[in-house]
């Protein structure tokens, strides 16, 4: 069984998207771009590493590739070849388009919204987030609570990311222990905690104006590792999910559960796939960042079918 997974923000590097709209037919990201309120060709070939940094710009890139991705991989009849679909934080607004949840356009309107409101809570107070890697889950969890961050990603295979102050971020990386890695990340605000609940209200309120289909494809959630079959419990999912942790451990452990044979992820590629080299060993898997990529990915589901 073939699982699609569509990676989150931090993912996207200046020039990501070039290749993908030179592949594409012309004016295909004007309707995407227009949806969300983000000119996504400038910021996706020209923009440098600190304006695509910016959440409200970084959200809106990273679902559009992943569209345009998924575009590409359902071609010639191989959705049908796929056994399921799941995305990491902003990835899961990307697998709600690939489960035919959410239309391209409705998925834009939502992200572009997404990345302005987490952006607003995030200058709210400083904080930020960090990567800790090795130790027990135990181990760290306790460490976590002793100097004051929160668990946002719990990403498996022995990594979990963490939020908070600048201060708290900076004590944790003092007091690790033997073993353990703190490693900062480039992200101006603490997604995924109770810093992002001035975000959640404004979500909801575009989310009760979207139409959402219940999924054709199977759909795991961050919330818990579940499937969801029903597509405006899921976008409910997705609008608490901004201030909630995301839980790739459990969306691994499902896909493992369900018989995963081999991983596909969608541009802007290559996180997930590192992580499932840890938490998934030895399942096969393809990390589509160009369009040169998808000859491997096609192969990998065509052989799998």
């Amino acid at each position: 069984m073939i699982v699609v997974v569509c990676p989150g923000q931090g993912s996207q590097t200046p020039g990501f998207l070039a290749p993908w709209i030179e592949s594409s037919p012309a004016g295909a990201l004007d309707e995407l771009s227009s949806a969300a309120g983000v000119d996504l060709v400038t910021h996706g070939t020209v923009s440098d590493a600190d304006t695509i940094r910016d959440t409200a710009v970084a959200q809106p890139l990273i679902v559009a590739a992943g569209i345009i991705t998924l575009r590409a991989l359902f071609a010639d009849g191989r959705r049908d070849k796929i056994g399921g679909i799941a995305g990491h934080s902003v990835g899961e607004i990307t697998a709600a388009v690939g489960a035919g949840i959410l239309s391209d356009t409705e998925a834009m309107r939502f992200v572009g919204e997404r990345g302005r409101a987490m952006a607003d809570a995030a200058a709210l107070a400083q904080t930020g987030m960090s990567a800790v890697v090795g130790g027990t889950e135990a181990e760290v969890l306790a460490l976590f609570d002793e100097v004051g961050v929160l668990p946002a990603n719990y990403n498996g295979g022995g990594q979990i990311v963490v939020a908070g102050e600048p201060a708290a971020l900076a004590l944790l990386a003092e007091r690790a222990p033997r073993g353990v890695r703190v490693i900062p990340l480039q992200v101006a605000g603490a997604f995924h905690t109770h810093y992002m609940a001035p975000a959640v209200e404004r979500l909801a309120a575009v989310a009760a104006t979207l139409t959402p289909a219940d999924p054709t494809l199977t759909i795991w959630t961050n919330n818990d590792g579940s499937v969801v079959d029903d597509g405006a419990r899921f976008v409910d999912l997705l609008v608490g999910q901004v201030s909630s942790p995301v839980r790739w451990d459990l969306d691994m452990a499902a896909f493992a559960a369900a018989g995963v044979t081999g991983l596909i992820e969608v541009a802007p590629a290559g996180a997930l796939v590192g992580i499932a080299k840890r938490g998934l060993k030895g399942i096969p898997a393809v990390a589509v960042k160009t369009p040169d990529d998808l000859a491997a990915a096609l192969e990998l589901i065509d052989q799998a079918a």
